[in-house]
């Protein structure tokens, strides 16, 4: 199977049409978007605070330590019912990252958790300054196209596509992995971390960077977990994880209501395309353009991007029950 996909991907590289710079501008982005060997640098953007999928994200990376060097976590903007802004959501997914650290026992990593964007990109060619952005921005100019830094986004982009403006140099640095929008084939793109902000995922989408998509809605969604499962992997291996399992149990019975629920824990599939493990299965395509009205428009002429269409929903909660449970 391994060969057979390698075959197909080179025979899309092979007939890659140019962008901007040319075809050295596909062939890098191609070259890039094949999953890695061995340990690689990451940085996680989260908005940790909105859902608890976010939290079991940020634990199952740091608990792949020996596939995933983090180097900076970035805490992203929301606003829903559990926040009062994007500010506001943003400074509560602040504080939680510092309580799963705490949680995990990592206070060496909180010098290295950065607040992100207090309010979502007002254009296409604006950034909002934060500390996320600026860290990104320079941290990003450390790498090289052979040897790029993995981004890791599972909240809205701002934080990434304002780096981006701010140094658009850094495209030629990074992978950027990002949890966003709903599958092509799914009749809109009302996704809720694309949605807070079309300029900042226009952006992503549009510039060059390679970009591997996880789509919620039809694919990611079919990754869900339920009570009595939760109860039996996780409850009393340690702290965090009866942390875990008490919010998932309560944020299910609040929105799902009866006894019988499955809550998807969307963020970790984001994390497993950079593990080596049989989680996911992926193609390239050319990248959608994410549009104002709700919906995807398509161009075979753009770059192309990876494009996750199947979860291995048991091989991937098995992996996560293990590590989360050591």
């Amino acid at each position: 199977m391994g060969n057979e996909k390698a075959k197909e991907e080179y025979e899309i590289f092979t007939s890659a049409k140019p962008i901007g710079g040319g075809m050295k501008d596909q062939v890098s982005i191609i070259k890039r978007l094949v999953k890695p060997q061995g340990k690689v640098d990451v940085v996680l953007d989260t908005d940790t605070y909105n859902e608890i999928d976010d939290q079991f994200a940020v634990a199952y990376l740091i608990k792949s330590e020996e596939k995933l060097n983090l180097k900076a976590i970035y805490a992203a903007p929301f606003y829903n019912a559990k926040s009062e802004g994007p500010a506001d959501g943003m400074k509560k997914s602040y504080d939680e990252i510092m309580n799963i650290l705490t949680l995990l026992e990592r206070e060496d990593l909180k010098e290295n958790v950065f607040k992100g964007s207090e309010a979502y990109m007002p254009s296409e060619t604006e950034a909002v300054m934060s500390d996320a952005a600026r860290d990104l921005a320079e941290r990003a100019m450390n790498y090289s196209e052979e040897s790029p830094l993995y981004v890791i986004a599972i909240g809205a982009i701002t934080n990434i596509s304002s780096a981006i403006l701010l140094n658009p140099e850094i495209v030629n640095r990074m992978v950027l992995i990002w949890l966003g929008g709903n599958a092509i084939h799914w009749p809109h793109n009302k996704e809720f971390n694309l949605y807070q902000d079309v300029a900042g995922a226009r952006v992503v989408f549009g510039c060059g960077v390679p970009l591997v998509q996880l789509p919620c809605m039809g694919v990611v969604s079919a990754f869900t977990i339920s009570g009595p499962e939760l109860e039996y992997h996780l409850r009393g291996k340690n702290k965090l994880c009866n942390y875990l399992v008490d919010v998932t149990t309560e944020e299910a019975k609040q929105c799902y209501g009866g006894a019988t629920w499955t809550r998807a824990i969307w963020d970790v599939t984001a994390v497993a395309w950079l593990l080596d493990g049989d989680f996911e299965e992926d193609c390239l395509i050319h990248s959608p353009i994410p549009e104002y009205d709700d919906k995807y428009a398509f161009d075979n002429n753009r770059h192309f991007i990876k494009y996750v269409y199947h979860i291995k929903r048991d091989n991937l909660f098995a992996d996560l029950f293990e590590k989360l449970s050591r």
